[in-house]
């Protein structure tokens, strides 16, 4: 659970060790970073995609990539050549590789880039349905909770989070990664192999600002509830009220900016 892994601090997979010339001391001190690391993903065996994350829950970022591009995954695990850095992930039925391969770098700050057009990035996905309801004051405290489980950033200062938490504000799962978009991979990720998809009772908050790639996989996964600590973009707005979402921004000190579908805050 996301409480234990907080309470063995930073895996050490996940952070390196450095020196740093502290200014204006002038003097030289050892140090953290978060490590960033490029992860193959295989399907029957062929790359489709390369991103750069940090190590760590690899098949379910895996698996949660290929489920917010629309592809059916079922699972994921490391090939059966064990190279390092690599993952293969497995669909449910018969797939035409061409169709799936994905001939670009993903970078660890956008995972959109190099895409080129919001038409090759759209995926389609139902909009949020449910009858989810949450006091705003329960909103309010989502990033302080996802904050204290944040191990690496804790160490390095170098990472974005994703939590999910039930509708009581229960935290389910947190993940950390370089990638604000592999962070939130990851949890659906878990999300899948936990069989809580789609997530139609549930509330996703990242650590960062909202893009539009970020609620494009909340609405692949099902989740009507979106909350950050930063801003959201004006094509992330635009895709929550399309999809029926209720995207919150700049949650912090008890305050919040509802953009779309208010109405799921009561009191």
């Amino acid at each position: 659970m996301a409480r234990d892994e907080r309470a063995l601090g930073a895996p050490v997979y996940a952070a390196a060790a450095t020196s740093v010339l502290r200014l204006p001391a002038g003097r030289s001190e050892s140090d953290r970073l978060a490590v960033e690391e490029p992860l193959e993903i295989r399907i029957g065996g062929q790359p489709v995609a390369v991103t750069m994350r940090t190590p760590g829950h690899d098949e379910e970022l895996a698996l949660g990539f290929c489920l917010s591009e629309g592809l059916p995954a079922s699972a994921a695990q490391l090939p059966d050549d064990l190279a390092a850095n690599t993952v293969e992930v497995m669909l449910e039925g018969p797939f035409d590789l061409e169709t799936v391969r994905r001939n670009f770098y993903t970078s660890s700050s956008c995972g959109v880039c190099g895409k080129g057009a919001l038409e090759a990035v759209a995926v389609s996905a139902p909009s949020a349905g449910g009858d989810l309801r949450v006091p705003p004051e329960l909103i309010a405290g989502l990033p302080g909770e996802l904050r204290r489980e944040q191990a690496t950033f804790e160490a390095t200062g170098g990472l974005h989070a994703t939590g999910l938490f039930d509708a009581q504000g229960q935290l389910l799962c947190v993940r950390e990664d370089v990638g604000r978009h592999n962070a939130m991979d990851k949890v659906i990720g878990w999300a899948h192999t936990a069989g809580l998809l789609p997530l139609a009772a549930n509330i996703l908050c990242v650590s960062g600002r909202l893009s539009f790639e970020l609620v494009q996989k909340a609405a692949v996964a099902g989740c009507p509830l979106l909350v950050a600590v930063g801003a959201p973009s004006s094509l992330a707005v635009d895709l929550a009220r399309d999809r029926g979402i209720t995207l919150c921004g700049f949650v912090r000190g008890g305050a919040a900016n509802v953009y779309t579908e208010p109405w799921r805050l009561e009191g």
